[in-house]
């Protein structure tokens, strides 16, 4: 079945997948009724086997607390209203013991009253010695799962005293507490310290630095000498080096050159696991200037409208805006390129192709030909469009209605036609053409769209291009603002051997074919006011200033287009080995690079998904993002133990930012992460314990 470009389109028609709230969804498996999956928009929260009451209860309350209607989980999950309020209430008065163990309210007022009520019918003796070790079997299973991903590395062994919390400690403060939501979610779903651990060994504690300076946006390494090493080394379970040996932890990484398994293992882990949507995909590019003093490609600056030295990082990212992919190309880059690429990566991984979303960089009939021949859907918006023509068409014409961001949408749909010439060949195809009024600005534009046969709507092509901005342009905005996506720790050089870059050649004709048309024109123009000259005898005098006129103007426009059949056989793009100066060109090390910005997408993607919960908890639209990064700069206390590690933020001021607080931190504990040491890691609200 093709998917459409909105899941929401899809799960309405499918019977496997039932709605239960604005965005979740319950996904029965077609074979096993009783498998059932939880997800918020494409993102899967929990999976469980409904046979099991426990999973069962807990699905429950994951539904209720991300915001789920009672009734549709009630009917989805086949079990009464009743229930679930039971459930919410027994989770709400008792924790989790009164949950799986059936407390409720009129057995008690606490949870002592409760277990000496049900104290008979809990199993005495050998028997319950014998849950006990299969419930610690479990718990060792799930461990070890959670431990467990296909890595293109096999795992290496860290010694114990370089492992994370590896030292025992009573109570101590830091002002770095609000760091420890980012490492449990990413330890939780992305298995990021496994994954880091199985490529670096020990050399992963630069990782812990640069999740530090993401989470804080602390903008270099040598930043960190403002940093209180002793705080920070206590809430990352590392020892915190000095400048220098922060340096020399990054070097260490680097030389390794390991930065291209480790982002292709993290990107395909993300997209296995769900954890990025498959639906849509914005690409686009962003510069990374360059203030060394090496000789190095340029890049467009749009804000400066102007090319300066510098690299262009593609980034590409889904509907929520999350990042799923990222590459880093000298100068100005190829955005053309990327997109195909990324088919061509992730095609396996993926049930159907995303539907690619890019700016009018990506305009152009040749690369239009290319996304139809390689099935790659798209959206984009149209160039040179007539505004005027626009305003004139009838306004019943635009018979699609729909509202986006507050805004008032109407459109239409037609058709556009390109042809293609390459080489002996002609390749004639169409696309459609999305007609676009936004009534509430009284602005009219047009999008092209081509959906490989998906069956995409004129309304849903339109909501595509609409979200371009959104997803892609306030993405780089928002993050730029609150984490140092900009940072190169380094800028290292290499000889920029077999690179392209544009053709210097191209310019030097076009400066020549610009200066013949000129000189024509100046030609043509004295020509015009020339009057011919005759001989005696009638005949036209061949030594006359308009006879002379007339015969260099045949020879400038035999060299013009002369230059212009040269200029075609050029070639867009050549390789700086074959130019005389190509060794003046340095290309710009991104290895360290890379491994910066693999912990800053983590933490982005990581910082997404918790203002998702957090939302539920304090479902303010305009500040629930302020109160999470209210809390991520939280001050605390942390304890290591033998089995655990425990923080303990310090609570809110504010009662209601105070309890979305508590139940924000309840949640990240519930999910039972394990470090690789095999200590739990903790968080909770308090009181000072010291």
């Amino acid at each position: 079945m093709k998917q459409n470009l909105f899941p929401e389109m899809t799960k309405k028609n499918d019977p496997n997948i039932k709605m239960i709230g604005e965005k979740l969804s319950l996904v029965f498996n077609k074979r096993n009724k009783k498998s059932v999956t939880l997800k918020n928009q494409d993102v899967i929260i929990r999976k469980v086997d409904l046979s099991d009451r426990t999973a069962k209860k807990l699905l429950v309350i994951d539904a209720v607390e991300l915001g789920a209607t009672k009734t549709l989980l009630a009917k989805g999950l086949n079990i009464s209203r009743q229930s679930i309020h039971n459930y919410v209430e027994s989770k709400k008065r008792f924790g989790v013991e009164g949950l799986l163990g059936g407390y409720n309210p009129n057995m008690g007022k606490n949870l002592a009253e409760c277990r000496q009520q049900t104290q008979s019918k809990r199993i005495q003796g050998g028997k319950a010695v014998i849950l006990a070790e299969e419930r610690k079997a479990r718990r060792i299973e799930d461990l070890q799962k959670q431990m467990t991903i296909d890595f293109e590395f096999d795992e290496k062994k860290v010694s114990g005293d370089e492992l994370l919390f590896s030292t025992k400690h009573d109570w101590e403060f830091t002002r770095f507490a609000g760091v420890f939501p980012y490492l449990i979610i990413l330890i939780s779903n992305n298995q990021w310290l496994k994954l880091i651990m199985s490529y670096f060994e020990s050399a992963y504690k630069i990782f812990m630095i640069f999740l530090l300076m993401a989470a804080r946006n602390i903008k270099s390494i040598e930043q960190l000498k403002n940093v209180n090493h002793k705080e920070a080394g206590l809430i990352l379970g590392i020892k915190f080096p000095h400048v220098k040996g922060a340096w020399k932890w990054f070097y260490v990484a680097c030389n390794l050159r390991r930065s291209a398994f480790l982002c292709k293992s993290y990107f395909k882990h993300q997209l296995v696991r769900g954890l990025v949507s498959g639906c849509i995909w914005f690409a686009d590019g962003h510069l990374l200037p360059y203030t060394g003093k090496k000789k190095v490609h340029s890049g467009y600056n749009t804000q400066r409208k102007m090319m300066m030295p510098g690299q262009t990082n593609m980034v590409t990212c889904d509907m929520s805006g999350r990042i799923v992919d990222f590459q880093i190309q000298e100068g100005k880059g190829d955005l053309k390129k990327h997109i195909v690429e990324l088919k061509r990566e992730w095609e396996q991984q993926l049930k159907e192709i995303p539907v690619m979303v890019f700016d009018r960089e990506g305009y152009g009939a040749p690369f239009f030909h290319s996304l139809v021949e390689n099935q790659i859907p798209f959206v984009t918006w149209e160039k040179h469009v007539d505004s005027k023509k626009l305003m004139e068409l009838d306004d019943d014409k635009f018979t699609e209605k729909f509202e986006l961001n507050g805004k008032k949408y109407s459109a239409f749909e037609g058709e556009k036609k390109f042809t293609l010439e390459q080489g002996d060949q002609t390749h004639t195809f169409a696309l459609r053409r999305i007609f676009l009024w936004n009534k509430t600005s009284n602005r009219r534009t047009c999008g092209l769209a081509w959906d490989a046969g998906n069956s995409t709507s004129t309304v849903q092509c339109a909501q595509a291009v609409l979200n371009r901005w959104g997803a892609s342009e306030n993405t780089f905005k928002h993050i730029q603002s609150k984490h140092p996506f900009h940072y190169h720790p380094g800028f290292k050089t290499m000889n920029s051997n077999k690179q392209l870059i544009a053709n210097p050649d191209i310019k030097s004709i076009e400066k020549k074919i610009k200066a013949v048309r000129k000189t024509l024109d100046k030609k043509h123009k004295k020509n015009s006011k020339a009057k011919p000259a005759f001989n005696k005898d009638g005949s036209i005098r061949e030594n006359s200033v308009k006879a002379r006129l007339e015969r260099e103007i045949i020879q400038l426009e035999a060299e013009y287009e002369k230059l212009l059949a040269k200029k075609k056989k050029l070639p867009e793009k050549v390789d700086v080995s074959t130019l005389e100066d190509y060794k003046s060109f340095k290309r710009i090390d991104n290895e360290g690079k890379n491994l910066f910005d693999f912990v800053t997408a983590s933490v982005w993607n990581a910082r997404k998904e918790l203002t998702d919960w957090l939302f539920c908890h304090y479902p303010h639209e305009n500040e629930y993002v302020d109160l999470f990064y209210a809390i991520t700069q939280c001050h605390g206390w942390i304890k290591t133990e033998t089995d655990r590690g425990v923080v303990r933020l310090e609570p809110l001021q504010q009662p209601s930012r105070r309890k979305a607080q508590g139940q924000f931190c309840k949640r990240l504990t519930a999910l039972s992460v394990y470090i690789p040491s095999g200590k739990i890691l903790q968080i909770e609200v308090g009181p000072s314990p010291i």
